[in-house]
């Protein structure tokens, strides 16, 4: 079952041993702040030697999309860079990109034949996407993705801080856990 592939945790990305963590990057992929500046301190500078290669050949990560590049010092194999929207009160198809962030994540994950993947809660921080539909879009996509793709055997989701730790178990304990049973 899909349910039981799927771990909550609090903490942070980091330090998550894993075939690839996310990364809730920029357009830019050059670094920033919140996460995509954590894992770009942690991993150094081999990550942003990745990005830049990618820049010169493609421009840069539109909003939805994914990349992927080596991991530099973290415990992760690899980071997968994805760009979340910014939330408009739902005016600019913020829910489809949010959606797209974990699809495209986890659809590239899977082509490089990676078993084990670590989300963040993407666009919940200085983006300023809803925490509870943010975590409800996040799950949906996620058990959908496990459920046609039994290759993938763990989905970590790191909350940083409390409230993302509350909205997720709360979407996963009501939502997904009774429909295990």
């Amino acid at each position: 079952m899909a349910f039981r592939k799927i771990k909550i945790i609090q903490g942070d990305i980091t330090r998550i041993k894993a075939d690839a963590i996310v990364n809730a990057a920029n357009s830019s992929l050059l670094g920033g702040g919140g996460v995509d500046g954590a894992i770009h301190r942690a991993g150094g500078p081999a990550i942003l030697a990745d990005c830049r290669a990618i820049v010169a050949r493609q421009g840069g990560c539109k909003t939805g999309e994914a990349v992927i590049t080596t991991a530099g010092r973290l415990p992760a194999k690899h980071v997968i860079h994805t760009v979340g929207p910014v939330w408009n009160n739902g005016s600019r198809n913020e829910e489809v990109l949010l959606a797209n962030c974990y699809q495209h994540s986890l659809e590239l994950a899977t082509r490089h034949h990676l078993v084990s993947v670590a989300f963040p809660n993407i666009s919940t921080g200085i983006y300023r996407f809803p925490k509870e539909l943010a975590a409800s879009i996040a799950m949906g996509t996620i058990v959908k993705y496990l459920e046609e793709h039994p290759e993938m055997e763990e989905v970590i989701l790191v909350c940083f801080d409390e409230e993302n730790l509350r909205c997720t178990e709360q979407y996963y304990n009501q939502y997904i856990r009774p429909e295990e049973e």
